[in-house]
């Protein structure tokens, strides 16, 4: 089982395995605030920009993941990696008032953030080769999200990088994507925080300037 000092190193030893894409157009998209961090280090060693892809659970009461996510374009994305097809079917129906009111918390709360932040430019990410970056990956449910998000996009290519990954969702990885890369892969996989010795992320404001910015480190 591999530990990391911070993100920042394990997003620098993910760089130096993504190196033969530095001549190639790519941009990264980074899957959480945690994912910027490490992303942010893979940007600088390829020149690429950065984005977050910002999204909002929705989650039901007395059920311990969120049964959706939505995303800044709108696309909503049932957690597959969670519940059962025929638990989803149920849930949907029992719990479909709150689902409803759900998706229209998030979509206001995604605005809020957008509006201040700017939306990812899709037209940016259009023939580029797209990786995906995460501080690490416990399920697929999140690259369900990001391609979900990428199917209206000509994308050159997909690729999927995270320091640590789940050994139950990286087959799911390797088809949903072109290439994976990962430092670990764990049998349990306890949580994201547990596999950094120095587990705090920057503010907000600092994740937002660091993606802004990322041009000048190149």
């Amino acid at each position: 089982m591999r530990y990391f000092k911070n993100r920042q190193t394990a997003g620098k030893l993910l760089a130096e395995q993504l190196k033969k894409y530095k001549t190639e157009n790519c941009v990264v998209l980074s899957l959480s605030e945690g994912g910027v961090v490490v992303g942010a280090e893979i940007a600088k060693e390829l020149h690429t920009e950065l984005f977050l892809l910002v999204t909002e659970d929705i989650d039901l009461p007395g059920e311990p993941d969120p049964i959706a996510i939505m995303s800044s374009s709108g696309s909503f994305t049932y957690n597959r990696s969670a519940y059962s097809t025929g638990d989803l079917e149920a849930l949907s129906v029992d719990y479909r008032p709150i689902i409803e009111q759900g998706k229209m918390i998030a979509f206001q709360k995604i605005n809020r953030v957008v509006s201040h932040e700017g939306s990812i430019m899709k037209i940016l990410l259009k023939n580029h080769i797209i990786i995906l970056v995460s501080d690490g990956l416990r399920n697929g449910f999140s690259v369900d999200v990001a391609t979900d998000f990428l199917k209206p996009i000509k994308a050159k290519g997909l690729i999927i990088a995270s320091p640590i990954i789940n050994s139950s969702a990286i087959d799911k990885m390797r088809l949903l994507s072109d290439e994976v890369f990962c430092i670990d892969v764990l049998e349990e996989y306890i949580n994201t925080d547990h596999y950094y010795e120095d587990n705090k992320l920057p503010s907000h404001e600092e994740i937002v300037m660091k993606m802004k910015n990322i041009v000048f480190e190149w």
